[in-house]
């Protein structure tokens, strides 16, 4: 199935109301990092680089439910570090869902199988696991052998118990457009997850790898290619139809990373959970005392090879509430 209908209305709604009332800069989904530890040590990310004792710290419950009612994002991805290793984790998913969030909780997977049990399948709750290619080249991305096999074996199990699973793939200059058509059919037909998200790798600054980055051409060349002759349209792809376009390069949007703020143990983090210019303490000071303009290809180095959705699918989004062609062609979409 699609993203739910209840989801799309609800987000919709939400969206409806901020443009009615001319608020200019909102959340639409909190990115919610409650601790950066990982049991995995993936050259592509810039996380785990931390030292110890930053690597040690976590956010409470309390600290989560209230930086979720600061913002008031309608949906809430929890990410990290891995949060399965967060031992009040399921307390924390609990807490968001009892405010009716919509819920995204992100894994590698590795204890998804054996943590089950703490979760129930929920109308707002979705498993989100990273899944960077089929089985060797996921295992090289996380430096383990294994992990690809745990991963299928723990969504065909959440999904044998009823619970909504969705993917997260990133793609690096390894990948090409077969490879992507191959992962995408793999999830889509063979473990048939609900929905599948993409996005083209962003260079961590600390990251061990940083030569395998795609850059803005090569994403575009490769997007492009792998959705050709109408095969975009059977997979189902957690993105607007504006976002993919905005990856073939159809279209070409300015950054809103204010779309997707994260808040972490050091705080709300400026831009992005992509690029840390420094944090604030509080959801309100990162609006008002974030030079946003200075962020976005064209404007900022560190951003000149970025195309995540942490950035243009917030755009996007907005770009199809203001079009009545793109908000009918979102409502059919996947």
């Amino acid at each position: 199935m699609s993203i739910p209908v209840r989801q799309k209305i609800k987000v919709g709604t939400y969206l409806m109301s901020q443009r009615l009332r001319g608020v200019k800069k909102f959340p639409l989904v909190l990115q919610l990092e409650p601790l950066y530890q990982c049991n995995l040590e993936c050259v592509g990310c810039g996380k785990i680089q931390h030292p110890d004792d930053i690597l040690r710290r976590r956010l409470s419950v309390q600290q989560c439910v209230d930086a979720v009612e600061e913002c008031g994002a309608p949906v809430v991805s929890i990410a990290g570090g891995e949060p399965l290793v967060h031992k009040e984790i399921d307390q924390i998913t609990q807490a968001l869902l009892e405010r009716k969030k919509y819920v995204y909780l992100c894994t590698n997977a590795i204890l998804m199988e054996r943590k089950l049990d703490l979760f129930k399948p929920h109308p707002y709750f979705a498993w989100s696991v990273h899944l960077d290619g089929l089985r060797d080249r996921h295992d090289e991305s996380v430096s383990r052998k294994g992990v690809f096999d745990k991963a299928v074996a723990a969504i065909r199990e959440a999904k044998r118990r009823g619970f909504r699973v969705t993917t997260n793939t990133t793609f690096f200059t390894h990948d090409s457009a077969k490879s992507v058509r191959e992962v995408l059919d793999f999830l889509n037909d063979d473990l048939q997850v609900d929905n599948m998200q993409i996005s083209p790798a962003y260079a961590y600054e600390k990251a061990p790898d940083q030569e395998h980055f795609m850059g803005v051409d090569r994403t575009r060349a490769i997007f492009r290619e792998a959705f050709s002759e109408g095969r975009r349209g059977k997979w189902r792809l957690n993105h607007s139809p504006l976002f993919l376009d905005f990856l073939e390069g159809k279209v070409d949007f300015e950054c809103t990373p204010w779309g997707i703020p994260c808040y972490s143990v050091f705080g709300w983090q400026r831009p992005c959970y992509l690029l840390a210019d420094g944090y604030a303490s509080t959801y309100k000071e990162l609006l008002e005392t974030t030079d946003w303009d200075q962020y976005g290809r064209g404007r900022n180095p560190k951003c000149e090879n970025c195309m995540a959705h942490a950035g243009y699918e917030p755009t996007a989004v907005l770009r199809t509430l203001g079009s009545l062609k793109e908000s009918a062609r979102a409502a059919v979409a996947h």
